[in-house]
C-alpha cells in the first residue's frame, strides 16, 4: 500500500500541492449509477470511508479554503503551521479557540449519522466500516462512529511543548484569558495574549506551554495511525471518498491507490476532483443528501 510505500522511507507530512488533472482522455467517466453501488455495497465486508472537510461544511463548519475562506485576513495554511505557532503563538491560539468554540455548536449531520448507522449496522453482520478522516472537528464521533482514524488530529485535544503530554481537552474557554478573543471578522485585532497565559500544561512540575494536537502542514502524520489506516486500506473491499477535495496529501494519494488494486472507489462531492477519473463512482451533491441513500439497509441485510 501507498503509506507502507512512503512509511518505509521518511515520515509523511502533511501539505497541499498545487492542483493537479490525474485524468486522461483513455479514462471513463465514472458511473452514477446508485444500484450498481448497491449491489457492491451489499456483498462489501471490509468498506474503508474516507472523509474530508465537505461532510462537516453541511454541519456548518468554516472550511477556511477557497474565495472568502478566511479567518480575518488569513487561510488555514498561514496559520497551521509550527513557525506561524512560533512566531505568534496568541493568533494561532486564537484561530483555534474560535475553531472549538464554533464546533461546540455544531452538529453531525445526515452525512455523519448515516456513516454512524451504517457501521453499527453491518457490526452485527459480522461487517466493518472503518472511517479515516482529515477532519479534526469530533463530528464522526459524536454522531455515533466508533471506527475512526484521525490521522489529522482532533481540535479536542492538547499537546505540551515541553512534556508531549497529550490529552483530551473540551474546556470552554480553552483558558481564562481567551475568553471572548477569536472573533473572525477581517478588522479584528490581535489579542496579544502574554504566553504565559496562554494553555499551559497541568501535569505536576510541568506548566509548559500547551497546543493543539493536530497536525499542521508540514508535520509528520502520526506513524500508528498511519500504520492502522494501511491495514484498513490493504484490506478494504470497498472504498467510499466523501467531500474531500482530494489535494491535500497524504490522504489525497489513499483512493486512488486503493484503485489501482482493482477495488471499487466511489467519490460522493460536490465538484469533480483530481482523482474523479480514477474512481468506479461518482455521485455529485451536498453528502448528507447523496450518501444516506447509499448505505441504507440493503433488502439482501433482511434476506
Amino acid at each position: 500500500m501507498i503509506v507502507r510505500q512512503l512509511t518505509s522511507r521518511s515520515p509523511i507530512k502533511l501539505f497541499a500541492p498545487l492542483r493537479k488533472c490525474w485524468d486522461s482522455p483513455s479514462m471513463t467517466r465514472p458511473s452514477s449509477d446508485l444500484a450498481a453501488f448497491r449491489e457492491l455495497f451489499s456483498k462489501a465486508s471490509n468498506i474503508a470511508i474516507l472523509t474530508g472537510a465537505g461532510v462537516s461544511a453541511e454541519s456548518g463548519v468554516p472550511t477556511f479554503r477557497g474565495a472568502g475562506g478566511y479567518w480575518r485576513k488569513w487561510q488555514a495554511q498561514d496559520l497551521a503551521t509550527p513557525e506561524a505557532f512560533s512566531r505568534n503563538p496568541s493568533r494561532v491560539w486564537e484561530f483555534y479557540h474560535y475553531r472549538r468554540e464554533v464546533m461546540l455548536s455544531k452538529s453531525p449531520n445526515p452525512a455523519h449519522l448515516a456513516i454512524a448507522q451504517c457501521e453499527e449496522r453491518l457490526a452485527g453482520q459480522g461487517r466493518r466500516v472503518t472511517v479515516i478522516t482529515q477532519n479534526i472537528d469530533e463530528l464522526h464521533r459524536r454522531a455515533g462512529s466508533k471506527n475512526i482514524l484521525e490521522i489529522h488530529g482532533s481540535l479536542f485535544k492538547t499537546r505540551c511543548m515541553s512534556c508531549g503530554h497529550e490529552v483530551a481537552n473540551y474546556k470552554s474557554p480553552v483558558c481564562a484569558a481567551l475568553e471572548g478573543k477569536g472573533a473572525p471578522e477581517p478588522g479584528t485585532h490581535d489579542a496579544q495574549i502574554p504566553v504565559q497565559d496562554l494553555p499551559r500544561c497541568e501535569q505536576a512540575g510541568c506548566s509548559g506551554l500547551l497546543r493543539p494536537a493536530v497536525v499542521w502542514f508540514g508535520e509528520a502524520l502520526d506513524s500508528d495511525t498511519l500504520s492502522r489506516a494501511e491495514k484498513v486500506l490493504d484490506i478494504c473491499d470497498l472504498c467510499l471518498v466523501v467531500g474531500t477535495s482530494s489535494v491535500v496529501y497524504p490522504a489525497a494519494m489513499f483512493a486512488p491507490q486503493v484503485a489501482a488494486r482493482g477495488v471499487p472507489v466511489a467519490e460522493f462531492n460536490m465538484e469533480d476532483t483530481p482523482a474523479t477519473m480514477r474512481f468506479k463512482f461518482h455521485f455529485h451533491g451536498p453528502c448528507g443528501t447523496t450518501l444516506p441513500p447509499a448505505l441504507s439497509a440493503h433488502p439482501s441485510e433482511n434476506q
